[in-house]
């Protein structure tokens, strides 16, 4: 039985079984090379509209331990600049348009992994999800989010597998409190990161209480938060907290800005204080002594390393899904 409901993966709505997909990951983790062959004579495609480090590396490892050829290509830097609006008469800086590169792509490669990202500048066409769903319409091919304008659901798949590891790890039986909370930073960033936790911390039975603390105006979209506790009140959200996110994000009702950087956001030892002895998560990279004290991401709180390292499991899940649900 398929893990995922459809020939994708872009959201936590595309899979069928969360405790099933962690399940898999951790025995990959324990045997990272037992379907070694599910993967010959496939290739799989990572396009990458913009820079990254982990998801970049991890999904070519858990690629290549599937037995598959992983090919990168850097969109915005190696090839045309695409075209995604339907009608558009392309008499600027475009090239190409979605609808004849996409068909050409999806007969190069099995499956084909896309990484876009928001331009902060207008929320109704960030929050479209234009480009992936573009690519997902023409390619004909099963396609995976390796980040989007408004989710990143491999890494959500990441810290779910995370938390769960370190509860068996700690043998603890009760359902944890998570705790996501808005931090400081220098510039304005997407919420794709902090959308797509929430998503998954809501549809996940595994996970106990799940509160959501940021600053005044920082409220996500309620289509990602609804079922959470949302406060303000960053301290009294940290009480007894066995897993604490941190994560920047900027507006979304004024959409893209930052409105504060008040440095007391920050996470720190002493807030620790009043936690259940909480792991810290963070999906790297992290400003540290902006979003996180160097005090806490050295000290046995944190577990940024080992959730970095789990990105491998849940990208080779992902894709063994997909190979083995796309014969």
């Amino acid at each position: 039985m398929s893990l995922l409901k459809n020939k994708k993966f872009t959201s936590v709505e595309d899979v069928a079984d969360i405790e099933g997909l962690v399940a898999k990951a951790l025995a990959y983790k324990a045997n990272p090379l037992k379907d070694a062959t599910l993967g010959i004579n496939k290739r799989i495609g990572l396009l990458f509209l913009n820079p990254s480090l982990r998801t970049r590396l991890s999904t070519q490892i858990a690629a290549r331990n599937l037995g598959m050829e992983a090919i990168v290509f850097n969109v915005d830097k190696e090839g045309w600049q695409l075209e995604f609006e339907d009608g558009a008469i392309m008499s600027g800086n475009t090239s190409e348009h979605i609808k004849d590169a996409g068909p050409v792509l999806g007969s190069y490669f099995d499956i084909l992994c896309i990484r876009t990202f928001p331009q902060l500048a207008n929320r109704e066409d960030d929050y479209s999800e234009l480009f992936i769903s573009e690519f997902i319409k023409h390619c004909g091919r099963p396609v995976i989010s390796l980040e989007s304008a408004t989710l990143h659901p491999l890494q959500s798949l990441t810290d779910v597998i995370t938390i769960t590891e370190c509860l068996k790890q700690e043998s603890i039986i009760k359902k944890p409190k998570i705790v996501l909370t808005w931090a400081p930073h220098i510039k304005p960033l997407p919420q794709c990161v902090a959308n797509s936790f929430a998503e998954w911390m809501n549809a996940w039975e595994g996970k106990g209480e799940f509160i959501i603390t940021h600053p005044v105006n920082y409220e996500l979209a309620e289509k990602f938060t609804k079922g959470a506790t949302i406060t303000q009140d960053q301290d009294t959200a940290l009480k007894d907290a066995d897993f604490v996110y941190v994560k920047n994000w900027s507006t979304y009702e004024d959409y893209g800005k930052i409105y504060e950087n008040d440095p007391s956001w920050m996470l720190s030892l002493d807030k620790l204080k009043t936690t259940n002895n909480a792991k810290v998560m963070h999906c790297l990279p992290v400003r540290r002594n902006v979003e996180l004290s160097d005090e806490v991401l050295d000290s046995s709180h944190s577990i940024v390393t080992q959730e970095a390292g789990n990105r491998v499991w849940a990208a080779q899940t992902v894709i063994s899904e997909l190979l083995q649900n796309n014969k």
